[in-house]
This record gives C-alpha cells, structure tokens and sequence, in this order.
C-alpha cells in the first residue's frame, strides 16, 4: 500500500512540451528526407527516371499522445504525437508501430533493415516523483535498431540505445508485430514486447543510493540489470476520406523483476505502465516537397 502522496503536477510544463515537440519534428523529417535521398541515389539512371515520373503523397498525423512521466511512474504525462510519412505513387505507407524509436533503415536485404536510431526520455524531478531524491536529467539515447519484415503481415524489429545524456545506462526493447491492413483504407497492428535494461539505467530510476534514503524516506534499494518488463502495443488507423483519417494506439508495460520491487515504483508509482494517443491524419501530394526529397 503506497504510504507517501505525490506533489508533482500532472501537466506537462510547457517548456519539456516544446522541446520534445521540436526534438520528434527535427528527428523526423531528417528521418524521412534521408531514407528518400538514399533510394533514389541508388536506383539505376532508367530506374531513377521512371520513379521521378511517380509523384510523392504525403502522411501528416498530428495529435496528443500519454505516456508514463518517468520509467515506473503511475502518472500520464501528455505530449505531441507527430508523424510524417512519404511514399511513390499509390504505393501503401510503411508500417511503423506507434512505440517505435526514431530509426533510419539504412541497410536492406531479404527482408532485413538496419540502421541508427534515436530517443529520449524527459527529465525526472523529486517533484514528480513526490520526494527527495536526485534529479535524472533529460536523456538523449542513440544507437541502433534491426528489423525483419515476412511478407506484409508480419514483423519482427530490436533496439538497442545508450544514453549519451541524463541516465546514461543502456536500453533494449524487443517486439513482434501482426499487421493486417486493406492497402491504405484501414490498418490494425498488435504484438508482444521486452524490455530490458542494465545497471545503470536501473540505478537512475529505481535505485535508492543509502545517502539518499533518509532525505526520501526510503529504504535504500540497488536494483540490478535484466528485465524490466513485458507487455504489448496496439493501433488502428482508418481513412475517412482520401485525405482525412485518424490514428489511434494503446499499449501496456508490466514491471517485472527488482524494478517492479523497487521502493520508488511500490510506494510512489506503478508496475503497471499504460500509454495511449489519438491523432488526425491528413493524406495530400505537393510538387514543391518533392523538389526537396
């Protein structure tokens, strides 16, 4: 039974709001323009040729999204849910799951992508977690994502990121995703997913060092590298017209291990992690971005 009664607000400041707004738009359309510049410098000058022939249509999805304000938090925190996809033609838009990190396939054969992927994580405060203990500063993770596609119904896809800044520990999330879709009218996607962390992540957000168990009222805690949880990803997109559409996700984490043990998590947070969001999606072609791309 949770002893303690949190202080933090439930809004987002509106600074943290910006920044993770202008980090997902950069990340983003570097994301997309790069992907496009590498095939069509790929492609054969006859093939090049007859691509250009194929206009761009262009994916807008622009909402709010929830996710927990720290790993192990019982809170929601809001932020911009923010997309942006292009594809030749009447060819169907990739699939990406909605929990998916900011990843670019640079390498592809039989089925298999590879390339580097970004994240982040934003700033825990005693504030929000409702005592004193150390501030974990706003998390900047780099580092690399592999997928494997059978056929159109079926993923498989693993990340693996450092953060270079804030809990500076490593992170892996490991999923499978079923994907049913009638081209690009409706699209259902659900699956499994791990994830795992070492020690020093772990010491960030649910470690309790023995100097500061006293100020927070804790006992003091060392959890150790592993699991971290397991849970699943949902999401529905449908097309109202041939432009407008929405773009709905849930998903669910379960603490497991010396996380879900942890001192912070069993008197101020949760083992249960919940995320969700809604968008709208505007479909369109434009001449002057396909100059850009």
């Amino acid at each position: 039974m949770k002893q303690a009664e949190k202080t933090g607000s439930n809004t987002l400041p509106q600074t943290q709001l910006l920044r993770r707004a202008a980090l997902i738009a950069g990340t983003l359309a570097i994301a997309t323009a790069v992907p496009a510049f590498a095939q069509d410098e790929g492609a054969s000058q006859e093939g090049a040729t007859q691509e250009a022939k194929e206009p761009r249509r262009y994916r807008l999805t622009a909402g709010l999204q929830f996710f927990p304000r720290y790993p192990g938090s019982d809170e929601l925190q809001p932020s911009p849910m923010i997309n942006f996809d292009a594809v030749r033609g009447d060819e169907p838009f990739k699939f990406e799951a909605p929990d998916d990190g900011f990843g670019i396939e640079i390498v592809r054969a039989g089925g298999f992508a590879f390339g580097p992927i970004l994240n982040f994580e934003d700033a825990r405060t005693a504030k929000d977690v409702g005592t004193e203990l150390p501030k974990v500063d706003f998390s900047f993770e780099v580092g690399g994502v592999v997928s494997y596609n059978l056929g159109d119904n079926f993923r498989v896809r693993g990340e693996l990121r450092k953060g270079v800044t804030g809990h500076k520990g490593w992170v892996g999330i490991a999923g499978a995703d079923v994907i049913l879709r009638d081209q690009d009218k409706w699209l259902f996607s659900i699956g499994p997913r791990l994830t795992w962390s070492d020690n020093r992540y772990r010491d960030a957000y649910f470690s309790v060092a023995p100097e500061d168990a006293l100020a927070s009222g804790l006992p003091a805690y060392d959890a150790k590298g592993g699991i971290q949880a397991y849970g699943a990803t949902a999401s529905f997109l449908t097309q109202f017209s041939e432009q407008w559409g929405i773009d709905v996700f849930v998903k669910y984490d379960r603490l497991t291990d010396n996380a879900a043990n942890s001192p912070i998590v069993q008197t101020f947070g949760s083992r249960h992690q919940f995320a969700g969001g809604l968008g709208l999606t505007y479909t369109f072609r434009d001449a002057n971005l396909d100059k850009m791309f």
